[in-house]
Order: C-alpha cells, then structure tokens, then sequence
C-alpha cells in the first residue's frame, strides 16, 4: 500500500496548527506593539508642539485637550519653582488610553511669559 497512514497524517496536522497558532500569536501581538507606537509618537509630537508654542508659556496651569483633532489625548501643564532663583519648571504631562498611559515633558525657563 502507497499513502499515509491516519497516525501520520494526524501527527502532521499537528504539528501545522502549532506553527499556525504560533504565527497568529506573534502577528496580534507585534500589530499590539505598533499600534501603542503611534500612540506614543502621537502624543509625543503633539507634546512637544504644545510646550514651544510661545502663547501656551504665557498661560498658567491647567489642564485641557487636543480637541478637536486629538480629543482622546489629554495635557496637563503644572508649574514649580526651582531650586535656582528665577528659574522655573514646567511640566506638561499628555495621557491618552483613558489616563492609562502618560508621558511628561519639563521645561526649565529663566522667566516664563
């Protein structure tokens, strides 16, 4: 007899779902990662849009949102003395995925506007 027994075929099988569940795996979570890759790259940029815009130095603390465009990603700006006279810190905190994930910027100015 030519062919293949059931026992082979079976083991085959096998074998091909483990390599395909390992390929679906690896692809969902690889399409995870670059997804919150865009998030960050996005808050980043709008972050740092945001903090060297010179009419946003004049404002005091607070908080607010990229709304329109961006109504997801949050800021908050915070202001602190320092230990050096006349210099202050700024920091703008942006979080995006329902406050979940969050990255801050701080900015160091002799006099802020």
């Amino acid at each position: 007899m030519k062919g293949f027994s059931l026992l082979e075929v079976l083991i085959a099988l096998a074998i091909m779902s483990g390599v395909i569940m390992t390929v679906i795996v690896s692809f969902n979570y690889h399409l995870g990662v670059v997804v919150r890759d865009k998030e960050e790259t996005a808050a980043v940029l709008l972050a740092r849009a945001k903090i060297d815009d010179p009419a946003f130095l004049s404002l005091p603390a607070g908080k607010g949102t990229f709304a329109p465009d961006r109504a997801d990603i949050a800021w908050e700006k915070s202001i602190a003395e320092t230990e050096l006279p006349g210099v202050k810190r700024m920091i703008l905190t942006v979080s995006w995925d329902n406050s979940k994930r969050s990255l801050s910027l701080v900015r160091y100015a002799a006099k802020l506007l």
